[in-house]
């Protein structure tokens, strides 16, 4: 490709130009693309001709009305209609959550998919952001990030399960648990975007679940299980009250003619589509297993249908990104852009093995070979940064322990090279943690990350509570696994004082930790094990306290990496 094309790049809001752009900047035919997180597999060659044939129809006559197309859905996925809201696209109705129903805060641990964090704060939301730990393979504490909640005083938070980048998984006991204590919440949202991908166990879904619970929702794609991106459609399930509110918000025709005739299209072709899901968790194990071995590159556990993985010491992303699409046609997604990443790491979609081999030669030649130069310098000539790559570092460093650039700066000192990754569990490769240099000693907790998020006039929150233990009561199946023995959750993280902002006298605070959000109901009162409250008073509101957490050490590895197959 033309030297040209990387400009696009530089030219575009998003993080990679479409592929319709390159296309149009080179010679017809764009690159072979380990960017875009979409099923190679799927929809099928016949059902591509399918839909050539009747082309002319499906883009000149509107498409059936929302209801028709989510009725069909719900048909194939045994869900009531009531609960699901289709949208175009997941990032459509990740909007309308935010407008209708993030009140003023959102946890979110980052990194993760970018609409979460910049959604709400393009609405003037506080975004609370979460840091995942590098030195920990970016798993997702649930125990601590509950503390998080608590200690901030957030009003809603998000799970995205398998994370986007890093591709970490949760099991769903936990994630039952996890909704169970974050019940007084205005707001649960599970993203499954990529779950239909996973394979760490039989059933990983909530959905079940989270029609049961007055404030939890699950977000579901189509297009990237589905491989049909460029249709735009996805779909989330809840309680009737909360799925009915979003899809009330939703246009006549927000659904098009494509989406249509591809969930029209899928009951004849299930098992075209399980065998596609199956030949990626494949592609997945042999694609790691070739990274892996390139010297220093370190590939993170994985249960999506991409790879995160950390480029060797010196390598910077934007240049390694742009000399494979200009010498080698080869997208990668370079994550400089991510808040709680940094341009030292790539996304790097799973796909068949003859375009990995092409992967695997292009890195090899653009990070270790003499080509115009290789993109590994010697240690201590250094790199540049990619234009978010500075402020990141500096967003992660007071957290990360042993982190992005608490392992650089010590492997440069100590002139070695970072380890590298080494197999475990089926073949699925892991970060050599525990080859790394020790960490400097630090606080048992870490201390949180400064929050960027601008806030108008924020309200100070309200004092961190621990959890009293729930005392058991009988459950009506079906109902999640009750806590064999409830345990005080740790200390809280501790947190740096607020500064005092004047707040209106009209203004209404946050509701307090363990109060039913706006009056609704608990996930325990909606299964039948407790009675409604009464209506609390006007003032003086004495809050309840929060749901028992379990203790932290008695949870599966929250990234998956406990897995013998």
């Amino acid at each position: 490709m033309p030297d040209n094309v990387t400009s696009l790049f530089r030219n575009t809001a998003a993080h990679s130009p479409s592929m319709a752009a390159l296309t149009r900047e080179s010679d017809g035919s764009g690159p072979v693309d380990f960017c875009i997180p979409c099923n190679p597999y799927f929809p099928t060659p016949a059902m591509f001709e399918e839909m050539a044939a009747r082309l002319r129809e499906i883009v000149t006559y509107y498409p059936s009305g929302a209801d028709t197309i989510t009725a069909e859905l719900c048909g194939l996925l045994q869900l009531p209609p009531q609960c699901v809201a289709m949208g175009n696209g997941s990032t459509e109705l990740i909007t309308w959550i935010d407008h209708l129903l993030v009140r003023e805060s959102l946890a979110v641990p980052v990194p993760t998919f970018g609409r979460w964090t910049d959604q709400p704060m393009e609405t003037g939301k506080r975004v609370d952001m979460f840091p995942l730990q590098e030195a920990n393979g970016f798993g997702l504490d649930l125990a601590q990030y509950a503390e998080f909640i608590r200690a901030r005083g957030t009003r809603a938070a998000v799970v995205c399960n398998p994370n986007n980048p890093d591709g970490g998984y949760l099991h769903k006991q936990q994630l039952v648990q996890f909704m169970d204590a974050m019940a007084d919440l205005d707001l649960v949202v599970i993203d499954e975007s990529f779950l239909e991908f996973a394979d760490a166990e039989a059933e990983p879904s909530v959905v079940q679940e989270a029609m049961l619970r007055p404030n939890v929702i699950v977000l579901r794609s189509l297009g990237k299980n589905f491989g049909l991106h460029g249709i735009r459609f996805g779909y989330l399930v809840a309680n009737p009250a909360l799925a009915g509110r979003v899809r009330s918000m939703l246009p006549k025709w927000n659904l098009n003619s494509f989406a249509e005739h591809v969930v029209f299209m899928l009951r004849e072709h299930g098992p075209e589509y399980a065998q596609s899901l199956l030949q990626v968790r494949r592609d997945r194990l042999d694609m790691a297993s070739h990274l892996s071995a390139l010297p220093g590159l370190t590939v993170y556990p994985s249960q999506g249908n991409f790879l995160f993985v950390r480029l060797p010491v010196g390598a910077e992303g934007t240049v390694v990104r742009d000399r494979m699409l200009t010498e080698h046609r080869i997208l990668v997604r370079e994550c400089g852009n991510k808040i709680g990443s940094s341009s030292r790491f790539l996304r790097l979609v799973v796909r068949p093995q003859v375009d990995v081999r092409r992967l695997v030669s292009g890195l090899e030649q653009v990070l270790y070979g003499t080509r115009r130069g290789a993109a590994v310098p010697e240690l201590s000539t250094g790199t540049s940064y990619s234009s978010g790559t500075a402020a990141v570092d500096r967003l992660m460093n007071e957290t990360n322990g042993a982190g992005v650039q608490g392992l650089a700066a010590q492997a440069a000192g100590a002139g070695m090279p970072l380890p590298a990754a080494v197999p475990m569990g089926g073949g699925t490769p892991v970060p050599a943690a525990a080859q790394a240099p020790p960490p400097a000693p630090a606080p048992q907790t870490p201390a949180p990350v400064p929050l960027p998020a601008p806030v108008p006039t924020p309200t100070p929150a309200p004092a961190p509570m621990a959890p009293a233990a729930m005392a058991p009561a009988p459950a009506p199946a079906p109902t999640p696994v009750p806590f064999a023995a409830p345990v005080p959750m740790p200390a809280p993280v501790p947190m740096p004082a607020p500064v005092p902002v004047p707040t209106p006298a009209a203004a209404v605070g946050p509701t307090p930790p363990g109060v039913p959000a706006r009056g609704g109901l608990t996930a325990a009162q909606v299964r039948g094990m407790t009675a409604p409250p009464a209506p609390a008073p006007a003032a003086g509101l004495t809050p309840a306290p929060a749901t028992g957490w379990p203790n932290a050490q008695s949870w599966p590895n929250a990234a998956g990496m406990d897995r013998t197959g």
